[in-house]
């Protein structure tokens, strides 16, 4: 099981702004063969009355280190596992894999808060990848 996520009170409930969190040293394990897999975590949300707190979501993450797990489980899990802990406005996760086998593999998952309007302007944008 995953670290808990904490979280503290958004300073600007009333606003909607972006953070956007990049983990470029990411690491887990690929359940086939057991060897590491290497890639970025980019989380990009907008908070509702909590934030992630970032020590916390560092461990978290260390947490994948040693689970063999897909990319598209992975990806999908870390946001299922950060909406829970935040309720965010809207998040995006993107999972960018190294290169494995001559193949590279970027996995993403959004989600929006029912009832939430629709992005408009650079939120609504993907978060960019690497060159």
């Amino acid at each position: 099981m995953a670290e808990p996520v904490e979280t503290f009170p958004n300073p600007e409930p009333a606003r909607d702004y972006e953070i956007v969190i990049r983990c470029p040293e990411f690491t887990s394990m690929c359940p086939k063969t057991g060897l590491p897999d290497f890639g970025e975590i980019r989380i990009t949300y907008v908070p509702d009355a909590r934030c992630i707190e970032l020590k916390a979501l560092k461990y978290y993450l260390l947490g994948f280190r040693d689970r063999g797990v897909f990319y598209e489980r992975l990806t999908n899990q870390i946001l299922d596992d950060l909406v829970a802990a935040c309720a965010p406005r809207r998040m995006v996760v993107v999972g960018d894999f190294s290169a494995r086998g001559g193949i590279t593999t970027t996995v993403t998952a959004r989600y929006r808060q029912p009832g939430s309007e629709a992005p408009t302007g650079p939120a609504s944008a993907p978060p960019e990848s690497a060159p």
